[in-house]
């Protein structure tokens, strides 16, 4: 198989992330979010909120992070952060990674690896601020939905703030706005 055919293959195969859907529903309720949707959602949060990272980032590269961090749900599944065993999770994300992202060109391939290796472990200026705005689209979806997601999955304001305490690391300010709205959730009791 050639290059572009490999590609045009990578291409065909992403599309199924269109058909992953998350937890959470869209701002307005209508129904749940797909992975592509939210990927696409996070990437313009990036664009828009980027003024607000703790350091400065490059855009673009954050820009791919978020466009590919959930293509390895076409294989995993969207796996509950609050719910999952961490180690588990890592287990199979990487093993759906290394999975989806063989089908480019090898170059291409081990590049978009490197990008969503980078993005789980957190550890630069651009994966902490992805990884806010990963985090911040679905604190906005509950506030929004009124708490829908968590309290379905009965996820404790422990639990929240535990798994969206990782904000700050990209965004103070980001983190005192969705601690904010946590806050006013527990206090309008929606969650306890």
């Amino acid at each position: 198989m050639n290059r572009l055919e490999k590609q045009i293959q990578f291409i065909v195969e992403i599309d199924k992330v269109k058909s992953v859907f998350r937890r959470t529903k869209l701002f307005h309720g209508t129904r749940h979010e797909n992975d592509a949707e939210h990927s696409w959602h996070i990437a313009i949060m990036a664009l828009v909120l980027s003024e607000y990272s703790n350091r400065k980032i490059n855009l673009l590269k954050v820009l791919k992070m978020l466009l590919i961090h959930d293509l390895v749900e076409i294989h995993a599944g969207d796996l509950n952060i609050y719910k999952t065993d961490p180690d588990a999770k890592k287990k199979i994300e990487s093993n759906a990674a290394k999975r989806i992202f063989k089908i480019l060109p090898e170059n291409q391939g081990r590049e978009l690896l490197s990008l969503w290796r980078e993005f789980e472990n957190r550890e630069t200026p651009e994966a902490k601020f992805a990884g806010a705005c990963d985090r911040l689209e679905p604190v906005i979806q509950n506030y929004m939905q009124k708490g829908y997601a968590w309290r379905k999955h009965k996820i404790s304001y422990a639990q929240i703030i535990k798994i969206n305490k990782r904000i700050d690391m990209g965004s103070r300010m980001l983190w005192d706005y969705a601690k904010g709205i946590i806050d006013e959730c527990r206090n309008r009791k929606i969650i306890s």
